[in-house]
């Protein structure tokens, strides 16, 4: 993934946009800050990747002015990671590929992963990129969450299995010491 070159090889925005958020690992980490995980190991462990896949693309992200650190621990030091104002003009995209996604990629017989409410009219939004019931533009500020049972119980999978491989990986350290 090519970031900050000094001289871009295309007039093209959609290729520059690609080098920065064209891999399946960078938008899966920003879904994860929308969505409110800030610190790594929630990140990795909502995305699936690697610990080093992650980082890569947390460094790269940060890089590109997509993210910035804050550190949230000293001893040892611990990051979270929140997005910056051009981090935060992706989400329109999240929305689209969300969007999308409801529509091509699953069953009918299935509920929505996340519905949207539109606060400023109270009825869940559809799937953008206007609410479905008052029509106006969805803003990220404007859309409280809820998600559906199946996704939630599938989130909470994925963080109890996280944290049993850590576990794990914890004993298996200690035995190797």
């Amino acid at each position: 993934m090519a970031i900050n070159k000094a001289v871009p090889e295309t007039l093209c925005p959609i290729s520059r946009a690609e080098d920065i958020v064209g891999d399946r690992w960078t938008v899966l980490v920003l879904r994860e800050l929308f969505m409110g995980s800030h610190r790594f190991d929630d990140i990795q462990a909502q995305t699936g990747g690697t610990p080093q896949m992650i980082a890569t693309r947390l460094k790269n992200m940060e890089s590109a002015g997509l993210v910035a650190r804050h550190r949230y621990s000293e001893r040892p030091p611990r990051y979270e990671y929140r997005l910056t104002e051009k981090g935060e003009a992706f989400y329109p995209v999240v929305i689209a590929l969300r969007a999308w996604g409801e529509t091509w990629c699953k069953s009918q017989e299935e509920e929505l992963a996340v519905t949207y409410i539109h606060k400023p009219c109270g009825e869940p939004a559809g799937l953008g990129p206007l609410c479905a019931h008052c029509a106006q533009p969805l803003r990220r500020g404007e859309l409280s969450s809820q998600p559906g049972v199946a996704y939630s119980a599938e989130r909470q999978a994925r963080r109890e299995a996280f944290k049993g491989s850590r576990s794990s990986a914890s004993v298996a350290q200690a035995e190797d010491a």
